[in-house]
């Protein structure tokens, strides 16, 4: 396909055309009287932004209650070129069919203790929904209303992730992965499509937040180049971080989770395995996924003291951490094993968890996000792979059924995951649609 140039866009234009083209392109898998023959370019529709539109963003316009990027293409004509003649022609009929998840995807949880509200981030449709943390969600109710939601164009949530909850007043923290790299705050009974109070510019890829109430200090975990980045509690604009921790002597990875030991003065820190440096060249490599863990005050090319690796560890794609300070145990949510896994902060090098929540009985899928409540002795999981999150006994063990569930899908649902789509093939043999996430 060839995309004309307009308004000195093409670029940003022909990456966002090709996506939206590729992914509307799926509907000619299930309607074969619409398909043309294998191997015969399969263009079902473009629609292209405004032009005033940063693609990456919000417009200006309000967003309904369910939202995603394909909500900001316009109804403007795209003009495109044919494979067969290469001639340019104008296209303006309606996509055949969208594939879209219309459902919450939760990438976070977190607790107010002192309200008994439970914060979860919804990394699909842009939004923070507050539940009454005794929410329940019965056996064939199709999903639990949320009290308040924080959604909108004017609340530049994007594609946010780490949630931190300040226990005085319950300020409600949330870390921007992508296209917005900012921390927003917005107060306890925020709802709506409001203003954030308060927002602090952040390295790009934060994925997220702790924070040092002792110090008053905000730590935001980055993903790549991978960094931990601490900054004054109450920044807010570029104000630049206090200190950060980065280097390859950090053996940071792809940074995910970030938890903090304020008794022993520890950090700890999830990392992916995926080392990579786009302003270097040669920079990129894998590892395994690991746990490193460092002294709370530690900045630049720092060694942590000590490193949870290995194949007994059963880490995979370990999101999101959370610590029980009296116990000294780590519950890590370890995303494509569809499990929690819990080590003591002391364990080191290829060191199998001391217990692990895993099975079908469970609940979990593609967990993401982990949050230890020591007032009631439960432990909160946010499933990105299922619209929910799950409530279990600190002691939890095994193949063990969550005491609380909170759906905000239907039963049995599986999300489609597709986070943000940069790339996707057509298979003209299987005349299949393979969409990396």
């Amino acid at each position: 396909m060839h995309v004309v140039r307009t308004r000195g866009r093409s670029l940003v234009l022909a990456a966002m055309v090709g996506l939206v083209a590729g992914i509307l392109s799926f509907s000619l898998i299930e309607r074969p009287e619409l398909r043309r023959p294998a191997g015969v370019p399969q263009l079902v529709s473009v629609r292209q932004l405004p032009t005033s539109a940063n693609v990456c963003e919000p417009g200006d316009e309000a967003l309904p209650e369910q939202h995603s990027l394909l909500d900001r293409f316009g109804e403007k004509s795209v003009y495109a070129g044919s494979q067969e003649s290469g001639q340019t022609g104008v296209i303006t009929r309606p996509p055949t069919r969208t594939i879209r998840d219309m459902d919450p995807i939760y990438s976070s949880v977190a607790v107010d203790l002192n309200f008994d509200e439970v914060v979860l981030m919804d990394n699909n449709n842009w939004a923070l929904r507050i539940f009454n943390r005794l929410d329940n969600t019965p056996p064939g109710v199709p999903f639990t209303q949320p009290k308040r939601v924080i959604q909108g164009p004017e609340t530049d949530i994007q594609y946010n992730n780490g949630i931190y909850i300040d226990p005085k007043n319950g300020d409600i923290y949330s870390v921007e992965t992508d296209t917005g790299d900012e921390v927003v705050v917005f107060p306890r009974e925020a709802n709506g499509n409001v203003k954030p109070a308060r927002i602090l510019e952040t390295p790009h890829r934060g994925f997220s937040l702790a924070v040092d109430e002792e110090r008053q200090e905000l730590y935001v975990g980055v993903q790549h180049p991978p960094e931990v980045a601490v900054y004054r509690k109450g920044a807010s604009g570029n104000e630049k971080p206090l200190r950060s921790l980065q280097g390859e002597s950090t053996r940071l990875s792809d940074v995910h989770g970030v938890v903090l030991d304020q008794k022993k003065q520890l950090m700890l820190v999830t990392n992916w395995g995926h080392v990579s440096d786009a302003k270097v060249a040669g920079t990129g490599r894998f590892e395994d996924p690991s746990i490193t863990v460092y002294p709370m005050g530690a900045s630049g090319d720092t060694s942590p003291i000590r490193v949870i690796q290995g194949s007994r560890t059963q880490l995979n794609w370990p999101a999101q951490m959370a610590l029980d300070p009296d116990t000294g145990d780590i519950y890590v949510a370890n995303d494509i094993g569809h499990s929690v896994l819990v080590f003591k902060e002391t364990d080191q090098g290829n060191a199998a968890p001391t217990r692990v929540i895993k099975g079908n009985r469970t609940g979990l899928l593609n967990p993401s996000g982990v949050f230890v409540d020591k007032k009631h002795n439960e432990l909160w999981v946010a499933n990105f792979g299922n619209s929910s999150a799950v409530v279990y006994p600190l002691d939890a063990n095994g193949n063990v059924a969550p005491i609380r569930t909170l759906r905000s899908a239907p039963e049995g649902k599986v999300s489609l995951k597709f986070g943000k789509v940069e790339a996707l093939a057509y298979d003209a043999g299987r005349e299949q649609v393979w969409v990396p996430n």
